[in-house]
């Protein structure tokens, strides 16, 4: 099989996108900066397929620290321009730069008083004119057996997208935990969760006083559904543990007379903590490592803040 049509397509979008990336210049610059001192939005429009890439550019600006819309140029002109702010900027997509639907928008943009970034691959057309930032896609050839579906164009605009996004990134120090507060549904926003947003606390912590009598703490134990009892002074000051493992250990040692001893006598005095602000995949981490199914949350001077436990860190699915 020789595929002589997809192999053309992929070699000419290749190619379109060489000079793409050597065409980027001082507009491109211009426009990253203009979109760095935004203070609206980052509104994207274009028509057809340049449409359909405009509302992906749109997307990936908004979950890449870029506030930004997709906004239809027809609609626009019956009432969506509503939308619109004087401190937004428009990106504006069309091959041709002749789309009439872009360009019947250019009066109102100037009359709102909002900047243009046009982007076309015709550096003379009405588009490219009207722009206050213009940004060439230099696409001669679609690829398309008949050189007329958007192929190569469309391509050329997703990556030029791409690059605005990635270039913003950068210039805003966007990391890994600003994308995931974007992305809280997903996997990696899961990844950045902090044990504070996990963690028992308040009324849910099996707290018991050290002079406590063991018969209350597997009481404690029992009710608070942790496998754990935290043993800590008047003051929420960690003193000990005492988990469902340690209670069978403690029967064999103590038998009929456990009932009777003091917590603070049973307990694990040097229990594992973790400290609130610490990533929930590191508590999980520390446990499976450990073998154990609760961390004991402590602030400053040992203070008790919580419990977070095995099964919660698992129903989160972070591995």
């Amino acid at each position: 099989m020789e595929f002589n049509s997809a192999r053309k397509v992929l070699e000419t979008e290749i190619k379109e996108l060489d000079k793409l990336l050597k065409s980027l210049d001082e507009n491109f610059d211009k426009a990253i900066d203009e979109m760095l001192k935004c203070e609206g939005r980052v509104v994207v429009t274009g028509l057809g397929k340049s449409g359909i890439v405009g509302r992906k550019i749109s997307a990936t600006l908004a979950s890449t620290g870029t506030p930004s819309f997709f906004l239809h140029p027809a609609e626009a002109l019956h009432g969506d321009l509503g939308m619109l702010r004087k401190e937004d900027i428009i990106l504006a997509l069309s091959n041709s730069g002749e789309t009439d639907e872009v360009i019947n928008l250019i009066p109102f943009i100037k009359r709102i008083g909002i900047k243009l970034i046009g982007v076309s691959s015709n550096k003379n057309s009405t588009l490219a004119k009207n722009s206050d930032i213009f940004i060439l896609t230099p696409v001669s050839e679609e690829g398309c057996p008949l050189n007329l579906a958007p192929m190569a164009s469309t391509t050329v605009q997703i990556a030029l997208g791409d690059a605005i996004s990635a270039e913003l990134m950068q210039r805003r120090d966007f990391n890994a935990e600003d994308f995931a507060k974007f992305h809280p549904g997903g996997k990696l926003g899961k990844r950045f969760l902090k044990v504070k947003e996990l963690m028992h606390k308040g009324d849910e912590i099996p707290k018991v006083l050290p002079e406590e009598i063991m018969k209350n703490v597997i009481y404690v134990i029992s009710d608070k559904k942790l496998g754990v009892a935290v043993i800590c002074d008047d003051k929420a000051r960690l003193q000990g543990i005492i988990t469902d493992g340690d209670l069978r250990r403690l029967i064999e040692k103590f038998e009929g007379e456990l009932f009777s001893k003091k917590a603070i006598e049973c307990a694990n005095r040097t229990p594992l903590t973790i400290e609130e602000d610490s990533l929930a995949l590191n508590a999980l981490n520390l446990m499976e490592q450990r073998k154990i199914t609760s961390l004991i949350v402590c602030g400053e001077d040992k203070i008790v803040k919580g419990v977070i436990h095995l099964h919660d860190l698992w129903k989160l699915q972070l591995i």
